[in-house]
């Protein structure tokens, strides 16, 4: 534990030049006098770091000194491909060795290029969760994690209901986590905060190399949302409609009503066939596009916006 340690205080002398003792404690998160003492093993060590005194002091490395100890895990290799999601590498309980990486990383940089880290991330921020989502990770997160990675299959409660399944990957969408996993050969995907519990079968498995976890999941989404189009009502739209159909309707059905609609009219109105998921979605809809949309087909669903439309009218004409 002390030499990850004192390799770590070499490693962020040589990155950032210059620390204070109360500064290194704090990366560190030991205390001031450990860090002293740390110092002393370090010069004993033969590493030449030195104190400045004064208001502008701190500890530094002689001028040109590097060390060659930025060599990359494995485990760092891979968490470097998180490093740009400190959220989800916190979740699933790899922020310490992201934080590595990145310390490794900022040590091998020539110094020129050490500010660019610090620049970027004043710059620009990724915020994966949605504004309405709990920000608290599933509990049962890390250990889904950790098998993944170790290729180990799973027991696991989903809904009630057991079953042994073998973790491929996991996605994060829209702030929520999913694990894709295969079931008798079959992939799946469960919502990692609906498992209730989990176990190690103790059995590890060989995974399929040919997989490609972001291909499975577009390819599953892509699914999904066209098996939510159960229905198809006929409209006809407005221009200020047309415009805002993307506000009130997937971005797929908004598609596809484009494509079908027909020659617009004298007044810019044109008629189109728009996928919905059932005639009370539509309902909602229709009623946020008001009086620039027009239900022609299916007649029940015109009859129930006619019926709103007048009760809606009669209500302001008090």
């Amino acid at each position: 534990m002390r030499a990850a340690r004192l390799i770590s205080v070499v490693l962020l002398l040589q990155s950032r030049g210059s620390m204070t003792a109360a500064e290194l404690a704090g990366e560190l998160e030991v205390s001031e006098r450990t860090v002293y003492r740390d110092m002393l093993a370090l010069a004993e060590a033969g590493i030449p770091v030195y104190a400045d005194q004064g208001r502008h002091g701190g500890y530094r490395l002689v001028g040109g000194f590097r060390t060659r100890l930025t060599g990359i895990t494995k485990d760092e290799a891979e968490a470097l491909f998180l490093a740009g999601l400190d959220g989800p590498a916190d979740q699933m309980g790899l922020a310490d060795v992201v934080a590595s990486t990145r310390l490794k990383l900022l040590a091998a940089l020539p110094e020129p290029l050490r500010e660019a880290p610090g620049r970027t991330s004043r710059r620009f921020h990724l915020d994966i969760p949605g504004w309405w989502t709990d920000a608290e990770p599933p509990p049962l997160l890390i250990e889904l994690a950790r098998a993944v990675w170790a290729d180990r299959e799973i027991e696991i409660v989903y809904r009630e209901n057991a079953r042994t399944v073998r973790p491929y990957g996991l996605v994060l969408k829209g702030g929520v986590w999913y694990l894709v996993a295969t079931v008798r050969e079959r992939f799946r995907t469960y919502r990692v905060n609906r498992i209730t519990s989990l176990r190690e079968t103790g059995a590890v498995f060989t995974r399929d190399e040919s997989f490609d976890l972001a291909g499975m999941w577009a390819e599953s989404s892509a699914r999904f949302v066209a098996s939510m189009f159960r229905d198809e009502i006929t409209v006809r739209l407005g221009p200020d409609a047309m415009r805002s159909l993307r506000r009130v309707a997937e971005p797929p059905a908004v598609e596809r009503a484009r494509a079908a609609a027909g020659e617009p009219d004298g007044q810019g109105w044109v008629v189109t066939v728009l996928p919905v998921e059932n005639l009370d979605v539509a309902f909602d809809q229709l009623l946020r596009l008001g009086p620039e949309a027009e239900v022609l087909e299916p007649p029940e669903l015109r009859a129930r916006l006619k019926d709103s439309a007048e009760r809606l009218a009669a209500l302001y004409q008090r």
